[in-house]
């Protein structure tokens, strides 16, 4: 694991303070490996948490540019980046609030052999898309190689958030809840997002994903956490894996998927 210099005793102070994280946690952070892909009203809040924390390497992935209407929730960009690329800004964000940070931008869509490859090289990919074809992708992708990931959807006032973990036997995969071919009904561009809804989302993310890279806590894996804002509240929803799914269950088909 990486040494520690007096700057980062400095800089992660108050998480060396806490007795789950300490030193040998925050090394393990800085030789930690983390895939962000989409960099939207999720994928900023975790993006800049997780390098805030002191994760080492962080790989961002999105092709789109920053919109005005992106502003109310995307909260890693300014006006002045409008019609710039999502990842350069984001880098230079992420470079100006941790320079020590090993930022990769990804500014494009990710085929099968790179994503596999993309994923295959992290401890933990987060996933902050806003469609089921990336996250059928992002699931197949993590089940060949035993990559945990963290995903979250978020709309209107209500978002979810879960955690799949091909080396947990009892987790579900993706697949298992959602059939491939399913369309989403439903999308942020048509219904609208509150945009701290999503930050808050986001900040679970991260939350999850820090937990994952240390070894502690009770994660997400099984769970599926629901959040109302207009309620202000939390519900869980136990998820079981599927033994048919034609992706992780006992299948022939499985295997060879």
């Amino acid at each position: 694991m990486p040494a520690l210099t007096e700057k980062h005793r400095q800089r992660y102070d108050r998480q060396f303070r806490l007795g789950d994280i300490g030193e040998a946690g925050q090394r393990k952070l800085l030789g930690s490996s983390v895939l962000v892909i989409g960099l939207g009203g999720l994928g900023c809040p975790a993006a800049i948490y997780l390098t805030a924390a002191g994760v080492g390497r962080i790989v961002i992935n999105d092709f789109d540019t920053v919109e005005l209407s992106n502003l109310t929730r995307q909260i890693g960009y300014g006006t002045e980046q409008v019609r710039q690329s999502k990842v350069d800004s984001m880098r230079d964000h992420l470079l100006h609030l941790n320079p020590d940070a090993n930022v990769e931008s990804v500014g494009h869509v990710m085929e099968a052999d790179e994503l596999q490859r993309r994923v295959a090289e992290a401890d933990v990919v987060v996933d902050c898309t806003d469609n089921f074809s990336t996250r059928f992708a992002i699931n197949a992708a993590c089940l060949a190689a035993g990559t945990p990931w963290v995903s979250a959807a978020a709309i209107r006032f209500e978002a979810q958030l879960t955690t799949y973990h091909p080396r947990d036997a009892q987790s579900p995969c993706y697949r298992c809840l959602y059939p491939e071919g399913t369309e989403a009904a439903e999308s942020c561009l048509a219904e609208g997002v509150l945009g701290p809804l999503v930050g808050t989302a986001g900040c679970v993310q991260a939350i999850e994903t820090l937990k994952l890279l240390l070894g502690i806590g009770r994660s997400l894996v099984g769970r599926l956490l629901l959040f109302d804002a207009m309620q202000m509240s939390w519900h869980e929803i136990r998820l079981k894996r599927d033994p048919g799914c034609p992706a992780c269950g006992d299948s022939p088909q499985a295997a060879t998927s």
